[in-house]
């Protein structure tokens, strides 16, 4: 067997880990194709060449599955004995049952044993194969056990590993609910990169002493293990060791269930910060207790309340005397017409069907069962204070969260682009809006966020005026739909030096899958919230901040310099943490359209705003809820906490395969251009100054870097291309070619560009179908060009130009008229949105002016104010170009005047923009 280096690739050291499911089901097939060659060749070069290829694969190979249950240590030990005495015709079977039992997952199933007979393999192959044709993917029989692997860390000797294993393998009962293998490691690093490479780590044993260095190199660890050393933790006891490993493998992967089991003063052990840790067992204690323990951890998690309820109910005669006959499926399978619903739906959906709150389904409206246990348990999932479940839609979850926070004249800074179910927010709870500018991408008509700057800035100017207490709120889109993320926890902790109480509402509509991974998790709501409220506790930030506070009082408070270009720290006393997150839960992970969540971390919670919550909460939630979308919220959120690692990294590998092929196909690139950090981050919010994750040569190793210290990253599983140069506007593209011509659905466009988003369904499948469609398009571009005559070359050229070359600068928000600035001479920019808004319902006090023949510009230049009566959002790019009381700039008319889409709401093009007459602005009414 060859000696196993750490030199041959990144992806041998485990730095490329982002890929490492990828790589791994590569390898093994490349692995079976070489062996596959080999056989039957008499000797030579070809022969020498593939045998030394099977032991580079082999050796890479034996890294990767030092972290996987299956193949075991002891079928590796078996693949290298085959291959060391050349006996490549039996080693070429084996490989070949192993990658079936991989691809198959039948080793979730049942023991493959590599040495069985080859007609006894065949059959449980076979029986495997019809099984998935049966259930449309592998391992999907819903009533097969659930299969997840336990870590164990321990420095055992090889033999020892393997009395360890079948202790363990002996414990397992038929009538146990879950089945689990064994991983063992060694070593505090091969712990870390086993929980990052391995997702069907479901539980941690910790055991006993061991070392800090693994055998390997591993570069993936680099960021995780900043600032430790391998001499302070080799003179760490036993315990202090065990509950750090434990704090980092919560940090990476929350979900794992923690086990210490120590050989020491257990007692002792137990009144340590051992809070990670599900229970602690003596070294005595038998394995039967730790097997039933690690079972009931996992049953925990994989409970769904309300689901299992609903599906008790479905099971129940009743008789049905309420205001809903479909319940119970009553109206349709009577019914001589209506039958094709259940031949469609199935029976079930329909026999879950109640409108009343008996059988144990609970009331979403005052939950005391199934479903507050089940809101209690997104919680935990989430990092969550408390969780809501809302069943129509994220736009209501906006509304809730910001009635039962503000009220009317409550300053409230919002970017003006975020989602526009916020500015209806704003005015149905009659708040004073700030609206933020996000900085522009003018090459690509789209906004990225708002820079950090800026809010500090709005915040001084509110401060300086003595109006700061009436802030109330910031609100911002985390992250934006075009994939901007922001610094969380850096944004929080800065706004909160200026003013200790604000609350913050981070619409994360398409980031609920974020908490399952380590690198997005940070750049969380929930998780920026806890981990500040921690920061705050410690002795070690207030001595930071006692020596920040003294260089600070030493500098001009008046000076702009003092607050905007250096890092603010806020006070511990006086900070309060107040978050509040909304997840469309539909859209990025599994749930029923509609299903959403509204997630809190705030400390003055159960004081201030627990009732109004309620109330709030009561105003938008139908009495009549959905219960299909209660349920798929269940499942989502069991689903996320069993599965979310591996389903999310899944997700972003596909996206990175994507990306690869896009970066470096010619033809691809000669159409289709990816935007990267650079395009979509300008350099200023880049302090690691990383341009782009990926390197033709290293490959995906720099996203951590980015990720921990710039203002703002971009997910990478958002794939925004730049199609400008097929002369085909992001519409048109869209509609015509992507979706008639080859059924392919996207969300997003912008005038030259268009957004492809995987997810955690997203499969390598797809994604060859879409490189397979993209190649096809590039290509038709191409024969059109060397088909076209000169003038119609000559058209093309111009459409390329307009689309690259001819884009309108994104207009900021201009500002609000004085009638609706309640605190004009202050100089203090917010507005009142509602006065505005109910002020255009009396027909008197507005008027069409059309823009296209040049009416509205006269006014303008005539030195009217032309204010906007409606809220103006041209689709794409989907955010209001104008709000009610906003004064219509030359800026945002030549925005308009170069959009090429055909649907902008609240403009009607025989009539004009619906603006206020001159008459309502002189003598606005009183709010």
């Amino acid at each position: 067997m060859q000696e196993m280096t750490q030199t041959e690739t990144p992806y041998t050291a485990l730095g490329f880990y982002h890929k490492i499911s990828q790589l791994r089901a590569d390898t093994w097939n490349a692995l079976k194709r070489d062996l596959g060659q080999l056989v039957g060749l008499e000797d030579g070069s070809r022969a020498r060449n593939l045998v030394k290829a099977i032991d580079v694969k082999l050796t890479r190979l034996e890294i990767i599955e030092d972290y996987h249950a299956f193949p075991s240590k002891e079928d590796f030990r078996h693949l290298w004995a085959l291959f060391d005495r050349e006996e490549y015709g039996l080693l070429e079977k084996v490989v070949k049952r192993l990658v079936r039992a991989l691809i198959s997952e039948s080793y979730r199933r049942r023991h493959v044993d590599l040495s069985e007979s080859d007609a006894d393999a065949e059959d449980l192959e076979t029986l495997d194969a019809l099984a998935q044709l049966r259930h449309g993917h592998p391992a999907s029989n819903s009533s097969a056990q659930p299969y997840f692997e336990l870590l164990i860390v321990d420095n055992l000797s090889a033999p020892e590993e393997e009395v360890v294993r079948e202790a363990f393998h002996s414990m397992r009962r038929p009538e146990d609910r879950f089945v689990y293998d064994v991983v063992t490691v060694r070593s505090f690093e091969d712990a870390l990169i086993a929980v990052l490479v391995n997702p069907n780590i479901q539980a941690c044993l910790i055991r006993y002493e061991f070392p800090y260095k693994s055998k390997y190199n591993l570069s993936a660890l680099r960021s995780y293990l900043e600032g430790l050393s391998e001499q302070s933790l080799e003179q760490q006891s036993e315990a202090e060791r065990s509950i750090l490993l434990s704090s980092m493998i919560h940090e990476l992967r929350p979900e794992i269930d923690q086990f210490l089991v120590t050989s020491g003063d257990v007692e002792a052990t137990a009144s340590r910060d051992i809070r990670h840790f599900n229970r602690i067992f003596y070294r005595e204690t038998d394995y039967i207790e730790q097997h039933h323990t690690i079972l009931r951890a996992i049953d925990k998690r994989y409970r769904t309340p309300f689901f299992d309820a609903l599906r008790e109910y479905s099971k129940k005669p009743t008789g049905v005397f309420h205001a809903m006959p479909i319940s119970r499926g009553k109206s349709v399978t009577r019914s001589h017409w209506a039958g094709q619903m259940i031949d469609f739906y199935g029976i079930n959906i329909f026999l879950a069907e109640t409108s009343a709150t008996s059988g144990g389904l609970d009331s979403l409206l005052q939950p005391y069962g199934p479903i507050k246990k089940a809101q209690e348990y997104a919680a935990r999932a989430f990092g969550a204070r408390q969780t809501f479940f809302v069943t129509n839609g994220t736009s209501t979850a906006n509304k809730i969260v910001v009635q039962a926070l503000v009220k009317p004249r409550d300053i409230v800074l919002i970017d003006r682009d975020c989602h526009k179910s916020h500015h209806y927010g704003m005015v149905l709870a009659g708040a004073h809006v700030s609206y933020l500018d996000s900085y522009p991408l003018n090459d690509y008509s789209m906004y990225g966020a708002v820079p950090l700057r800026e809010i500090k800035k709005t915040l001084l100017g509110y401060k300086r005026s003595g109006q700061l207490d009436k802030v109330k709120m910031l609100l911002l889109t985390n992250c934006t739909f075009d994939g901007v993320v922001y610094n969380v926890r850096r944004v929080m902790e800065e706004c909160l030096a200026i003013k200790p109480d604000l609350v913050f509402l981070w619409d994360e509509a398409w980031f609920a899958f974020a908490g399952f991974n380590p690198t997005y998790r940070p750049r969380t709501a929930m998780h920026a919230a806890r981990t500040l409220r921690d920061r705050y506790r410690s002795a070690a930030y207030r001595e930071e901040y006692a020596a920040w506070k003294a260089e600070f009082d030493a500098l001009d408070p008046d000076d702009d310099a003092t607050w905007l270009d250096r890092r603010l720290m806020p006070d511990p006393d006086t900070a309060r943490i107040r978050a509040y997150a909304t997840h469309s839960t539909h859209k990025t992970l599994t749930s029923l359209r509609q299903g959403s969540m509204i997630h809190i971390w705030d400390q003055d919670y159960r004081q201030k705003v627990e009732a109004p919550f309620h109330e709030a909460y009561m105003t938008h939630t139908s009495t009549s809820p959905n219960y299909q979308i209660i349920a798929s919220l269940d499942v989502g959120r069991m689903q996320a906490e069993m599965e979310g690692f591996e389903l999310v990294h899944a997700q972003v590998e596909a996206a990175l395969s994507l990306r690869e092929q896009l970066y470096t196909h010619p033809l691809l690139q000669k159409y289709f251009r990816v935007l990267i950090n650079r395009d979509m981050v300008p350099l200023e919010y880049r302090e690691s100054g990383v341009d782009t994750f990926y390197d033709p040569v290293t490959g995906w190793n720099k996203m951590e870097e980015a990720w921990a210290n710039d203002e703002f990253v971009v997910d990478p599983s958002r794939i925004t291309i730049a199609i400008g140069a097929t002369g085909i506007d992001g519409d048109t593209f869209k509609n015509e070619y992507l979706m008639n011509k080859y059924g392919i659905q996207i969300n997003k466009t912008s005038r030259n560009t268009v957004l492809f988003m995987t997810n955690i369904g997203t499969s390598r499948g797809a994604i060859a179908y879409l490189l397979d469609v993209l190649i096809k398009l590039a290509k038709e571009f191409e024969y059109r060009w060397e088909e076209s005559s000169r003038p119609e070359r000559k058209i093309i050229e111009n459409r390329i130009h307009s689309l690259t070359q001819e884009l309108p600068p994104l207009p900021d928000f201009s500002r609000f008229h004085d009638a609706f600035r309640p605190q004009a001479e202050d100089g203090t920019p917010e507005g009142d949105i509602r006065r505005a808004y109910f002020l255009s319902y009396d027909e008197e006090n507005t008027e069409y002016l059309r823009f296209d023949n040049g009416e509205l510009q006269a006014r303008m230049r005539d030195g009217r104010d032309v204010v906007s009566a409606s809220f103006v959002i041209p689709y794409p790019p989907g955010f209001p170009v104008l709000v009610p009381g906003q004064v219509v700039s030359e800026e945002i008319l030549h925005f308009l005047q170069a959009l090429d889409v055909t649907e902008i709401h609240g403009y009607r093009p025989e009539l004009g923009l619906l603006v206020f007459s001159e008459e309502a602005l002189n003598n606005p009414p009183l709010g």
